[in-house]
């Protein structure tokens, strides 16, 4: 084989892909003095809905964020850019922060998992324990 045929069959190979977005570092949150400006994806940012902000990923990508100290996860949507960072991998909203327990802290080491949607989809249709439990039986 030669170098063509090695780069022709590797560029295939990424198209065919299916491989989820996965990596690890530190995540930080926004400032509630951001509240109500303009996202890059047009969107006003909500400080009470679970939003993200990451330099390469595609808007309306859910991301699943796990916050490595304590294991606390949450699913955010990208709907920001920011600039590429040494430091930090994603920014997350308020809401986002406070469940993952970042508030105090004010930065954290994070797990990101692309979440597929049609993953999240299934997920929001499985009924809760107490809902299952509260169905009568005959």
């Amino acid at each position: 084989m030669n170098f063509c045929s090695i780069v022709f069959l590797f560029i295939l190979s990424l198209q065919n892909s299916t491989a989820s977005y996965t990596a690890e570092g530190k995540a930080s949150y926004y400032a509630d003095r951001l509240h109500g400006h303009r996202t890059a994806s047009g969107e006003r940012y909500d400080k009470e809905k679970f939003t993200a902000a990451h330099a390469t990923l595609p808007f309306n990508t859910l991301v699943r964020v796990t916050n490595l100290k304590n294991g606390k996860a949450v699913v955010v949507t990208v709907n920001d850019r920011m600039a590429r960072s040494r430091h930090n991998i994603i920014d997350v909203s308020r809401a986002a922060a406070l469940q993952i327990g970042l508030i105090r802290e004010g930065s954290a080491l994070v797990r990101l998992d692309e979440v597929k949607k049609d993953a999240a989809e299934q997920q929001e249709l499985l009924p809760d324990v107490s809902e299952a439990e509260a169905t009568p039986k005959n």
